[in-house]
């Protein structure tokens, strides 16, 4: 089994990669506090690259040359805590397109020991799914409700009704939740009302825009890959308008993988929120 060091909290220690997030339980952060927890996560390269274009197709996708099998396990840990995990609908083109897949690969043998730990919590095998659109524009794949899983829309106000009605006939609630651009507030406070505890943003950089405008945030996980990439133009963590004030985080641990890429090292970073913000 691979084995990473913890280099904070103190004491420094070795350990097994696999479970390394899991320990960190973000169910019950969410039953400490009362109120859904929300958390995000990345991977990126020294130099703040998260994601860069497509060289066969429009659109940006995770740099080939961060992307690795370490990360993708950590990532695995966190979406198998999710009552419900947030994407958006460019996730759904890209489905459509062949060029995405399930968030969490619970029907994957590797990912067999997640599938089992989420049923001995009593969850349902996949975690709901959030999309947040403002046009409404994307196809609705089969697999997107299999297994019971539920689906809901989140979009701004006034969405065109025809393609509500379109949506809706397929099971789908869309939910407003603010005016020109989606509240993750009011989204939230939606999500709460409907019973989630644990919230899982597997979306991009302007997502996690809204989470921190509107203070939802709880926790971000970054992996920091020890490799520059350059390169325009390029996607980083937050992309939206200049904060004001800024969003203040303090370090929550730190693992460092000696191994994750070929021999390459990288870190597994996680933050939380400040009670300032």
């Amino acid at each position: 089994m691979e084995g990473i060091t913890q280099l904070y909290p103190l004491p420094a220690h070795e350990q097994p990669l696999n479970g390394t997030y899991l320990d960190h339980r973000l169910r019950e952060e969410s039953q400490a506090n009362g109120k859904p927890y929300v958390y995000a996560n990345f991977v990126g390269s020294l130099d703040g690259r998260i994601a860069v274009p497509d060289p066969d197709k429009s659109g940006m996708i995770v740099p080939e040359n961060i992307a690795n099998p370490h990360d993708w396990r950590l990532f695995q840990e966190l979406a198998a805590q999710a009552d419900l995990i947030i994407s958006s609908g460019r996730y759904l083109r890209d489905w459509a397109d062949g060029r995405a897949q399930e968030i969490l690969r619970v029907d994957d043998p590797e990912f067999a020991d997640l599938k089992q730990w989420r049923l001995s919590q009593g969850l349902s095998p996949q975690p709901d799914i959030a999309i947040i659109s403002g046009s409404l524009l994307f196809p609705i794949p089969d697999v997107l409700t299999a297994g019971g899983r539920k689906a809901m829309i989140f979009t701004t106000a006034n969405p065109d009704p025809r393609r509500v009605e379109e949506i809706e006939s397929n099971g789908l609630p869309v939910i407003v939740a603010g005016e020109n651009g989606v509240s993750g507030k009011q989204m939230v406070q939606q999500l709460t009302e409907l019973g989630y505890q644990t919230i899982y943003s597997a979306a991009g950089p302007q997502v996690m825009h809204l989470l921190i405008t509107d203070d939802v945030l709880d926790r971000l996980y970054l992996t920091l890959v020890h490799r520059l990439l350059g390169g325009q133009p390029f996607s980083s963590v937050l992309e939206g308008e200049l904060l004001s004030p800024a969003f203040n985080m303090v370090l929550n641990s730190i693992y460092l993988d000696p191994s994750g890429l070929d021999g390459l090292e990288q870190l597994f970073i996680s933050f939380d929120r400040t009670r300032e913000n």
